[in-house]
């Protein structure tokens, strides 16, 4: 059986282990929620477990449990959640998901378990592990991977047959076992009856005094053959243990990405200073520039320029638009607009085809139709702008009273004066003009011109008053 015949095969049963406190994480964030690339591992792991497509999953916690819980079934609510007693190890973790699923309908013939502290563990090295447990009638089947420093993980100790005999934990391991270099991921199938027996028959006498799961495969031998499948990419089933091993694989996953934002035609100045997550889509011949970060759903068009030292959050670039030094967070730019340097586009606002927002402009629900421009310096929000308008420098829509937000609109073809201020709710027609320094209050009917007379007055050979003795 081939991992591509697994992908309409349904899983019996998944169990999650998320128990753990990842006391060298240093954190108060639960271990499972530290995010990479966007997401949280317990979300990867969850969404990646769900392609096989279980009959039933469950999410074993302990450590800051209800925060855990909150989590795994706001990423899948159909999860179910099993709580670990105050018996430590994985074994008992297991244990407890074993007596859950025995009062609720039974794990089913397949079980499938693993750790949630493994960001990268992709559906389709668990397709691969599925087909190999199929295919050799396993009572279990362990994912294992060949590793450069196999310090910390358990040790794969196999018979001549090349059948697994057992797993030696790294404290448990003489000097001979701590030589092997193929290791355990946490990973593992096994047939029910299997799991029941040999998770039954656990206990805590090793060096950490706790329930390990890997002693669970000895016992498995006695069902019938437990056998390995080594996934090709050790990257794929690396945990994390601490912020170092994080940040670590964090770096070598983001490399990976952009190589492959490159092959499939974009161009990417310096990958060591640019992260981009998975999910972000990236045109041809697009530009990407040192020191920017793409996330979410973003989506850069053909041709366009992003960067240098830019943040796109959930945001829609399109072709040959350019978007320098700025922030720009579930919004939309449309083709051939111009952003930067130092702008902030909020979330809701969308920058029409050859728009610009200038230096240090700041927009939030901003509508800005096509050809019109926000120079500089200035805020724009929750306002329209037809096409073909310009806004002077240091122009404000005042569009917050205490308690309501009010809406600005502003026709085609006008020319906002410098240093106006527009208090909102307020209308201007099209092809308005306004003086500098304006502050407009009322609507503006079409083709007016409107401006606030503010006298101006001089005292000739003013002092202040520190230095007029008084």
């Amino acid at each position: 059986m081939s991992a591509n015949d697994c992908k309409n095969i349904r899983l019996s049963t998944a169990i999650i282990l998320a128990a753990g406190e990842g006391t060298r994480m240093k954190s108060s964030i639960p271990k499972v929620l530290h995010n990479f690339c966007g997401k949280t591992f317990l979300q990867r792991v969850i969404s990646n477990v769900r392609a096989l497509n279980p009959n039933k999953t469950a999410v074993v916690v302990r450590h800051e449990a209800q925060k855990v819980s909150q989590a795994a079934l706001s990423y899948y609510d159909a999860v179910q959640i099993v709580k670990q007693d105050e018996k430590p190890g994985t074994g008992r973790a297991v244990q407890c998901a074993v007596e859950f699923f025995g009062e609720n309908g039974g794990l089913g013939n397949t079980v499938l378990i693993t750790a949630s502290d493994m960001p990268l563990l992709s559906a389709d090295v668990l397709r691969a592990l599925y087909a190999e447990h199929a295919e050799s009638g396993n009572a279990a089947t362990v994912l294992t991977a060949e590793v450069g420093n196999p310090f910390g993980y358990g040790r794969i100790i196999r018979n001549e047959d090349g059948s697994v005999a057992k797993i030696v934990e790294e404290a448990d391991a003489n000097d001979r076992q701590k030589a092997i270099r193929e290791v355990n991921t946490s990973v593992y199938l096994f047939n029910a009856q299997a799991l029941e027996y040999s998770i039954s028959r656990l206990d805590s006498q090793n060096a950490q005094n706790e329930f390990y799961l890997t002693d669970a495969l000895a016992s498995a031998n006695e069902f019938g053959r437990v056998g390995a499948y080594a996934a090709p990419d050790p990257l794929s089933v690396a945990g994390v243990n601490d912020r170092v091993q994080l940040c670590r694989l964090a770096k070598e996953h983001n490399l990976r990405i952009c190589e492959q934002k490159m092959r499939e035609g974009a161009d990417i100045a310096d990958p060591a200073t640019t992260w981009i997550e998975e999910d972000v889509v990236i045109g041809p011949d697009a530009q990407i520039l040192p020191g920017s970060f793409l996330k979410g759903k973003t989506v850069v068009g053909k041709s366009a320029v992003v960067g240098p030292y830019t943040t796109l959050i959930d945001a829609t670039v399109d072709e040959s638009a350019v978007v320098e030094r700025s922030r720009v967070e579930s919004a939309h730019i449309g083709a051939n607009a111009n952003i930067g340097p130092w702008t902030y586009l909020r979330p809701g606002s969308d920058l029409g085809e050859n728009a610009k927002a200038g230096a240090f402009v700041e927009m939030k629900k901003a509508v800005i139709d096509e050809g019109s421009k926000v120079p500089h310096l200035s805020y724009i929000g929750d306002a329209h702008i037809g096409s073909k308008s310009n806004v002077g420098g240091g122009t404000i829509t005042a569009n917050y009273d205490g308690v309501h937000k009010s809406r600005t609109e502003i026709g085609s073809g006008v020319h906002i004066g410098a240093g106006n201020m527009l208090v909102a709710p307020v209308n201007v027609g099209n092809g308005v003009t306004t003086g500098a320094g304006s502050v407009v209050r009322k609507d503006i009917n079409d083709n007016a011109m409107a401006y606030s007379e503010n006298s101006q007055h001089t005292v000739e050979n003013w002092k202040p008053v520190w230095e007029r003795g008084e």
